[in-house]
């Protein structure tokens, strides 16, 4: 068996899930290059050769032929693969589409979701990726949260892609200009392991969240407190922190949680929402997130006064709150978040409503278990509780509208198998992975479920992530 090489030259076919372009060598192997373009003549070097391998990975260093969607400037000059070859290293990872103008990220992403949604549900999908509203030019200035990792000098950085190499940061541009004003990455952050930062859509005041190094010592904790205690002074935010030997968060400086707002046009009352979300807290992080995707699942759930909603992986009560406003004091919403962070925000946001109930729990156990509703199908009268999740769960009511939002890898089987049961009038999934969706979309076709529109929405531009809201009824 020869060894692998370095470096080749590929002509570039079809986009495929995660990012990547597929390109094959002369001898029919595989290889799943990053930053380029279907139809490109390019340069890589591979990244990942195993020569017994079935596929091999690769970066683009040089184009030959550039396809017609190519920019001429990456917006991130860290992440621009091109700059990177020259300079001898890797390109950061987190913005690997920052190459292609917008409107060819789109044509990408939307081609990625058609094929998912075709392959694994059986679904032929003719949308497109949606803009925005206020999305920049190019792309950039929509990040509301932001994660560093600290090397052991204290220096902030991320990671390239698939690479365990940190790399300091010198700026940012996907972030918000609140977080770019601060520049999180410039200060040291000697006996931290990470930092995780916050800034609100609407204004507010952000927040830097520090994880503790496991091996800090008392002294060292002291002196950083110090530190960003003057730096959060100067800049006028808030500063929380957490050892991993201690369970609860520390405030340092400022607040202890930022506050997150939402005015929804076309809602029942124009009066804006608000959030309470922890520093390590789950939260929407395009600024226009919020806006784009309630709006979207209040379009498909058709939701009414005296409805029961069923709200999985609930997060910190964004669904659950516009739901609670519609269905009003006649309904109920019954939520349901497996992080204890982010459920403890949930029940705080959701206090004053009396017709919420806000569980914490595995969404597959709240729903299967005892309590659940796993083992029926069919509608009954709906119910509502106040109950906060304390001690026994909750049964679930019967529910007219199911409104899921998994995490990356999609909803459990167990939990779709429940939601068929519960026989709702209308299941409205909202996704962040088309893999996922096409899987969890064609489980559920293949129950009875008819799917009735899938919209989707550029959330995360410069990279290959893209978010849909898919809306299904029953067949019968």
């Amino acid at each position: 068996m020869t060894d692998a090489p370095d470096h080749l030259e590929l002509r570039l076919g079809a986009v495929a899930h995660g990012g990547h372009v597929v390109a094959r060598t002369d001898e029919g192997r595989v290889v799943f290059v990053r930053h380029g373009l279907p139809g490109e003549l390019i340069k890589v070097r591979l990244t990942d050769r195993d020569p017994a391998a079935s596929f091999w990975r690769a970066d683009v260093t040089d184009v030959l032929e550039p396809a017609p969607g190519r920019r001429e400037a990456h917006p991130w000059q860290q992440a621009d693969a091109l700059v990177a070859a020259r300079a001898g290293r890797s390109p950061l990872g987190g913005a690997e589409f920052g190459h292609a103008d917008l409107a060819t990220q789109r044509e990408l992403k939307r081609h990625v979701i058609a094929e998912q949604l075709g392959h694994l549900a059986g679904h032929d999908w003719d949308g497109e990726v949606q803009p925005v509203a206020g999305e920049s030019p190019d792309g950039t200035g929509w990040r509301t949260r932001l994660h560093l990792d600290v090397a052991p000098d204290g220096t902030p950085g991320m990671y390239p892609h698939r690479s365990t190499d940190l790399s300091p940061v010198s700026d940012m541009p996907l972030a918000t200009d609140a977080i770019r004003a601060l520049a999180p990455w410039s200060p040291a952050y000697p006996s931290a392991a990470r930092v995780d930062v916050a800034a609100p859509a609407s204004g507010g005041t952000p927040l830097v969240h520090v994880g503790l190094r496991p091996d800090a010592t008392s002294e060292q904790v002291a002196a950083l407190r110090e530190r960003l205690g003057a730096w959060a002074h100067d800049h006028g935010v808030s500063v929380t922190a957490r050892s991993p030997h201690e369970r609860d968060t520390q405030l340092w400086a400022g607040a202890g949680h930022v506050q997150e707002t939402l005015e929804l046009p076309g809602a029942t009352s124009p009066e804006p929402l608000r959030w309470r979300v922890s520093p390590t807290g789950f939260w929407q992080i395009h600024r226009g997130a919020p806006q784009t995707l309630a709006g979207a699942v209040l379009r498909g759930a058709g939701l009414r006064p005296g409805d029961t909603v069923w709200d999985l992986y609930s997060g910190a009560g964004l669904f659950t709150a516009v739901a609670a406003r519609e269905v009003g004091p006649t309904g109920s919403v019954f939520a349901v978040e497996g992080s204890p962070v982010t459920s403890a925000d949930a029940a705080h946001n959701l206090a004053h409503a009396p017709h919420v109930t806000s569980v914490r729990g595995d969404v597959a156990r709240v729903l299967t278990g005892p309590g659940g509703r796993g083992g029926h199908r069919g509608r009954g009268a709906a119910s509502s509780s106040s109950r906060r999740g304390r001690g026994t769960t909750p049964r679930p009511p019967r529910p007219d509208v199911v409104v899921l939002d998994p995490p990356r890898a999609g909803a459990a089987k167990e939990v779709l198998a429940a939601v068929d049961r519960a026989a709702p009038r209308t299941i409205v999934y909202v996704a962040c992975d088309p893999a996922a969706l096409g899987r969890d979309l064609g489980r559920l076709r293949r129950r009875g479920w008819r799917i009735d529109g899938v919209e989707a929405f550029d959330l995360y531009p410069n990279t290959h992530h893209v978010e849909a809201v898919a809306v299904l009824n029953c067949e019968g």
